[in-house]
C-alpha cells in the first residue's frame, strides 16, 4: 500500500435536497444529524452549498464561509474543499424549481473506504453506481400491499 491519501479515498457521493417555496421548516433537526455522522466518522463532508433560484430562474449559490451564522455548521466549514465550480451549479440548479431553496452536499462514505481501497488494490474499479429513492421503495411497498389485499 502506498502513502498516498487517494489510496484511501472512499467513495463520494452528492446529493441536492429542495425545499420548495413555502414549504420550508428549518429547525435545526437536519443539520445535527448531518453533524453527527461527520462526527461518528461514517462521512467526511467535501463540500456544502445552499442554492436559492428565485421565481425567474437566477440562482444564488452560497458557500457556509458567505453566510454570516452557521451555527454546528462552523465544526464543518472549515474541512470543506469548495470542491463544485460554477458550471457544475448551474447544472445542478437546473433540477430545482424557481422559487426553491436546496443544500448540495458532496460527502466521501468514510465507512466504505476500507473496502474501496481493497477493491482498488485487487485492480478492481467502480464502473456503475446509482441510488434508489426512498419515495420510490415506499411506493413499492404499497403497491405490493394492495396487491395483496385485493387478492387476499
Amino acid at each position: 500500500m502506498t502513502g498516498d491519501p487517494l489510496d484511501q479515498l472512499g467513495p463520494v457521493d452528492f446529493i441536492i435536497v429542495e425545499f420548495p417555496a413555502g414549504q420550508r421548516n428549518f429547525n435545526g433537526e437536519a443539520i445535527e444529524e448531518l453533524v453527527a455522522l461527520v462526527e461518528a466518522g461514517s462521512i467526511r463532508v467535501i463540500d456544502l452549498l445552499i442554492l436559492a433560484k428565485d421565481q425567474d430562474g437566477a440562482i444564488e449559490a452560497m458557500e457556509l464561509s458567505d453566510l454570516d451564522d452557521i451555527g454546528p455548521f462552523q465544526a464543518l466549514e472549515a474541512e470543506l474543499a469548495e470542491f463544485l465550480a460554477e458550471d457544475d451549479v448551474e447544472h445542478l440548479a437546473a433540477a430545482m424549481d424557481p422559487g426553491s431553496v436546496a443544500g448540495v452536499l458532496v460527502y466521501e462514505n468514510l465507512w466504505a473506504a476500507p473496502f474501496a481501497s481493497a477493491v482498488r488494490r485487487a485492480g478492481g474499479q467502480l464502473i456503475a453506481n446509482g441510488r434508489i429513492p426512498a419515495q420510490a421503495i415506499i411506493a413499492a411497498i404499497e403497491a405490493d400491499e394492495a396487491l395483496e389485499s385485493e387478492g387476499a
